[in-house]
């Protein structure tokens, strides 16, 4: 039976720098039956790669896992977990932060959950220490109507 989603995608690949162009590029293709502009697709592109990164840096570190992504459309909206089985994150507030690095020696700018969260409508963050982190991720994709539908709302006067 399905659930309140209208389509789902499931995903997991271990946890090596040269998936995170797949991910991107594979929740990018099922984003696309929302018909999203570049510029949302782009955000979801970007997100996507700042979540996965953060897995295989963070979570990982110096270990192979896996991460896995499951994808869900609604309406005109796209959900998106990422999850790791790696270390946890022990303050998810101070990760939040804006520049907050755990790595400052590998030159990471420490802007991955910001960056994630103004490309994104919604971002939920879960982890435990040595389970794992999961993140969830909503954007909402706005439909412009097209050329017909804009006659008919005019004749009706609400363009």
């Amino acid at each position: 039976m399905k659930g309140l989603y209208e389509n789902e995608m499931k995903l997991e690949f271990l946890s090596k720098s040269n998936n995170e162009a797949f991910a991107r590029i594979t929740v990018a293709a099922f984003a696309a039956q929302l018909d999203p502009t570049i510029e949302e697709l782009a955000d979801i592109k970007t997100a996507v790669s700042e979540a996965v990164t953060n897995s295989i840096i963070h979570g990982y570190e110096n270990m192979e896992g896996k991460i896995k992504i499951i994808a869900k459309i609604f309406a005109n909206t796209i959900e998106i977990e990422i999850s790791d089985s790696g270390k946890g994150i022990e303050n998810v507030e101070m990760a939040r932060k804006p520049l907050y690095t755990s790595k400052p020696n590998l030159e990471r700018s420490g802007m991955g959950f910001t960056i994630m969260e103004s490309f994104m409508d919604e971002v939920h963050i879960e982890s435990v220490l040595g389970l794992g982190t999961k993140v969830t991720m909503k954007k909402v994709i706005e439909k412009i109507p097209s050329s017909n539908e804009e006659k008919e709302l005019e004749g009706v006067g609400v363009v």
